[in-house]
């Protein structure tokens, strides 16, 4: 494996508890000397003569003798830790100054502060973690939503990663096979059966596009589902946002053209994280400034992963199912969910239900019954939003992608592999075949950091906060 060469065996200390006051804030310390740096401040039993993975109660000391907290130590001993090191986990009140002078005082002892991520690299580098699952820590700590929460402890528990390792394994025999080609090629000997690695390389080939082809729903997933909620003026749109957020986000009127540009709020629905997006209402207008939020409208709905479209049967509805076919026709793949809203009103003053009822929407897709005023269809709506951002996979039980990274280093690999089947299928030398593969054993390699560079690990683990 190439590894990022440390260059010290430096003790690392850092607040890992997020900036402010609370009533506790956690330090830790790791190294070779946390323990000792951490007992020659403490008061009580020695940190020293106590075994792995206890607490303990004491006093924080400066160096001028002064304590600065009661607190509780926390001792783990290599190597089973986080970082693979000796590790001391201070709980400290939450006041900002003993967190600052604490932290100091550990630097004047011989700890250093701890750069972004590093005690998660060092997890990598002392080979408690590869590189999948330290980025799936990242991702544990930024989830906002159970769907993500479930995707990044399924990353940090290796599922990912033994999929990958299975993958090389498998590849890994057959380069071998053909690199012993190439010392017997004066003999033109063939150890590695072409259509054997052809069928091996289809195969791997189809995991990995697999794989990759979830990135994009993955993304969504981890980032939060866009939903764009459209319409004609006054068909509820803005009452709809406020009801799905349960808070007057929106602002409501009578008056049309009154929401001239796209509001956007996040909320949790059956451990899904959505993205929900008001827009301007959809029609003809001289108002520069109106138009300018309607172009932006229909820009969000080509984005978007699903559109709820309300419909308004007050309103005329030939030029509402125009603009819908209009929109369906351009945009083929999107997801649509059509509400026939103001259900609440009596059947008198929708003068225009018995076209809806009538029209093909009601059979190609059937337009669930709303009201935004007494959240009637409101179970049904949820009901289909979940179902719509689940068609294409199930979280708790496949595999998905959410990491750009993996998601490109996938692609390369498939791309190599791709090459190799060429050269197979065109009965090319097995010293280029071989190049081919070993290029997609590297690109799957660096997914879990079989294979590492310096730029690599700074790149990913920059990203991480201090602390973690």
């Amino acid at each position: 494996m190439e590894q990022f060469e440390v260059t010290s065996a430096d003790t690392i200390a850092a607040i890992s508890t997020p900036p402010g006051t609370g009533g506790i804030a956690v330090v830790r310390v790791s190294g070779p000397e946390a323990i000792s740096i951490v007992n020659n401040a403490w008061k009580g039993k020695s940190l020293h003569s106590v075994g792995s993975h206890t607490v303990h109660l004491g006093s924080y000391l400066d160096t001028s003798g002064q304590i600065l907290d009661e607190c509780v130590a926390t001792v783990f001993r290599s190597p089973r830790t986080f970082t693979g090191e000796d590790v001391v986990e201070l709980s400290i009140h939450g006041s900002k100054w003993i967190q600052r002078e604490i932290l100091a005082d550990l630097i004047r002892r011989g700890a250093r502060v701890a750069q972004p991520g590093e005690f998660t690299q060092r997890a990598f580098l002392n080979g408690r973690l590869d590189l999948a699952q330290a980025e799936g820590v990242a991702d544990l700590i930024a989830a906002s939503s159970k769907a993500a929460h479930t995707l990044a402890v399924s990353q940090t528990r290796g599922n990912f990663s033994k999929e990958i390792d299975i993958l090389r394994d498998r590849l890994i025999e057959f380069a071998s096979l053909l690199e012993l080609e190439l010392d017997f090629s004066e003999e033109e000997v063939e150890f590695a059966d072409r259509q054997k690695l052809l069928a091996l390389s289809t195969g791997i080939i189809n995991k990995i596009d697999r794989l990759s082809s979830s990135y994009s729903s993955g993304a969504v997933l981890k980032e939060g589902v866009p939903v764009v909620i459209a319409g004609i003026p006054n068909a509820g749109k803005s009452s709809l946002l406020n009801l799905l957020l349960n808070d007057d986000k929106a602002i409501v009127s009578d008056i049309p053209g009154t929401t001239r540009d796209s509001i956007e709020d996040t909320v949790e629905i059956n451990g899904i994280l959505y993205r929900f997006i008001d827009t301007a209402g959809l029609r003809d207008s001289n108002d520069t400034v109106e138009k300018i939020g309607i172009d932006r409208a229909r820009l969000l709905m080509k984005r978007a992963s699903i559109v709820i479209w309300l419909i308004d049967p007050t309103s005329p509805l030939p030029p509402q199912q125009e603009e819908i076919i209009t929109f369906l026709t351009d945009n083929p793949e999107s997801r649509l969910i059509l509400l026939q809203n103001k259900s609440d009103l009596p059947t008198s003053r929708l003068p225009y239900l018995s076209q809806l009822l009538s029209s093909s929407l009601s059979v190609s897709n059937p337009p669930l019954t709303f009201s935004t005023k007494t959240a009637e269809g409101l179970p049904e709506l949820i009901e289909r939003l979940t179902a719509l951002s689940t068609s294409d996979y199930n979280p708790e039980n496949e595999l998905i992608i959410t990491n750009i990274r993996h998601y490109e280093a996938l692609k390369k690999g498939s791309e190599s592999l791709q090459r190799a089947i060429r050269g197979i299928e065109d009965g090319i030398s097995g010293d280029f075949i071989a190049q081919d593969v070993r290029e997609a054993l590297h690109h799957l390699g660096t997914i879990t950091g079989a294979i590492t560079t310096h730029t690599l690990l700074t790149s990913i683990f920059s990203r991480f906060c201090i602390g973690k």
